[in-house]
């Protein structure tokens, strides 16, 4: 069962909701309120370093300090939550999972016949079932359509409609299965739940940009927030035509040099836009920033104007969320609140 077959379902008035942020060095937890007809409530979050043992594998000191914070969360957590919402209960489970657990990638499907055909959804289904490229051990935990084109012309509201030809752009997160298996098991422990989902970090950030920033129809998104890898995307007239991801970790001396060539890599194939939005955890976004205004553009973009950066910050997300919690959220977590509440709305499924 997919993520989004839950919502038509169950939950169509009032839920809480459970987040999950694993990295490799830090897992974040919040609970997040969403009622019909108000902006989705942040009520608690708290996080855990990961510090493995000696000895300890990576991915055993990660699912480790996974229960200590689901512990927590249910032991602090728990009544604040229902304090707030009247119940400490929640009906689902969002997991985020980064590198080297994930991997993110984008590709277009084609359909082209000599006589108009009609466009639906379930030729677009046949099509992705057809088309499922998981390798082995990894889990197809998301395939999300983030774009249609119908006869050359970007379209919103496609199913229905006549075409000669159409494509639909496919945003794909993998995680490896042996890990989704055992952080599905670890929470379902502690929560007693089956409703626990997990996706690709790096996607689920894409999109929830996209609903923070609809109208951007040009623009470059660096994501920088994970601790193995950093991700960029370019979006060209509202579509996502290009994904790269490097194994290179902000704050790291490669990592300038990586951006770089994930840069030319895309200005290869398409014109750059002038807006980057930078994607970072807000104690390194200043300093990121700074590493990259020191970046000479102008052979890349075929001007002596250097791009327009644009930080991602807290202030982006205050008219679309409610944050009751003592102290700012992290980012991510803010963008898993948007993601899911976007995701509802929509009614999505995959």
């Amino acid at each position: 069962m997919g993520l989004f077959d839950i919502f038509s379902r169950t939950h169509t008035g009032s839920e809480s909701v459970l987040l999950v942020d694993i990295s490799t060095r830090m897992i974040v937890g919040a609970y997040v309120h969403y009622s019909e007809g108000e902006l989705p409530a942040l009520v608690y979050t708290d996080r855990l370093p990961i510090e493995p043992h000696e000895g300890e594998e990576e991915e055993a000191a990660m699912l480790r300090t996974l229960k200590a914070l689901g512990e927590s969360m249910i032991r602090q957590g728990a009544p604040v939550l229902q304090r707030i919402t009247g119940s400490g209960t929640v009906h689902m489970i969002l997991v985020s999972v980064d590198a080297p657990w994930q991997e993110t990638s984008v590709r277009t499907e084609e359909f082209e016949e000599e006589e108009p055909f009609v466009f639906t959804q379930s030729l677009v289904t046949k099509r992705l079932e057809a088309a499922h490229a998981a390798s082995e051990g990894k889990l197809l935990a998301d395939e999300s359509i983030v774009g249609t084109i119908l006869n050359g012309y970007e379209t919103e509201k496609p199913y229905g409609k006549k075409a000669h030809r159409a494509s639909v752009i496919v945003l794909t997160s993998l995680i490896e299965h042996r890990v989704a298996a055992s952080i599905i098991a670890t929470l379902e422990r502690l929560y007693h739940s089956k409703n626990i989902f997990p996706i690709a970090g790096s996607s689920l950030r894409y999109q929830a940009l996209r609903a923070v920033f609809p109208h951007e129809r040009d623009a470059i998104i660096l994501d920088a927030t994970s601790t193995e890898l950093s991700s960029l995307s370019l979006v060209r007239k509202g579509l996502l035509v290009s994904l790269i991801q490097a194994d290179a970790a902000a704050k790291t001396s490669e990592w300038v040099a990586t951006v770089t060539d994930e840069l030319k890599q895309i200005a290869k194939q398409f014109p750059l836009p002038r807006t980057i939005f930078l994607l970072a955890h807000e104690a390194d976004a200043d300093s990121l920033r700074g590493q990259l205004d020191t970046l000479n553009f102008s052979s890349l973009w075929l001007s002596d104007h250097q791009p327009k950066i644009v930080p991602i910050t807290h202030s982006h997300m205050s008219t679309v969320l409610r944050q009751l919690t003592e102290t700012p959220a992290d980012i991510v977590i803010l963008l898993m609140t948007i993601f899911y509440a976007d995701a509802k709305k929509e009614g999505r499924r995959f």
